[in-house]
């Protein structure tokens, strides 16, 4: 663990928390409010968003691997993703989407902590971003660590 990486996980997991405090004041009501201009229930937003660390902090190690991120498009694969975990987890339990987000948000951090200062570094061309080469800690920070503060504040905005 580096400095740097330390920095990245505490601000995945601040993210990560602070989305999971407020999930947890929510009534059941406010769980299934569609949240404007997404179209998914609030709950639906916080279970994806604990479900996508896994697949955040796998693009984050294919950069620090040298790889490219090939055939990767919001408008394609992202798209048809997060619609299929709506349908999938249309009613997935508060209690348990938040257990999730906790231990996935964490297990991306303990990743985080994994990298070298090296690793954050090195660039790859990242489909997603128009095959820009971007760099490991890009990565991190605009998906791991950005995710859980734009859902939370959309779904502010939405309550």
């Amino acid at each position: 663990m580096t400095l740097r990486t330390e920095q990245l996980a505490s601000r995945l997991e601040q993210g990560a928390n602070a989305l999971a405090e407020f999930a947890e004041r929510l009534t059941d009501a406010q769980w299934r409010i569609h949240v404007p201009h997404d179209g998914r229930p609030v709950g639906v937003v916080v279970h994806h968003v604990a479900s996508v660390y896994p697949i955040e902090v796998g693009l984050a190690q294919t950069v620090a691997s040298g790889k490219p991120i090939l055939d990767l498009t919001y408008e394609g694969a992202i798209k048809r993703m997060n619609a299929k975990h709506a349908e999938e987890h249309a009613s997935a339990p508060k209690k348990d989407t938040l257990e999730l987000l906790r231990r996935n948000s964490a297990a991306a951090a303990a990743a985080v902590r994994a990298f070298s200062d090296a690793d954050l570094d090195r660039a790859a061309a990242v489909s997603l971003n128009a095959d820009a080469p971007l760099t490991t800690q890009f990565v991190i920070e605009d998906h791991a660590v950005r995710h859980s503060y734009h859902h939370l504040a959309k779904i502010r905005a939405a309550l």
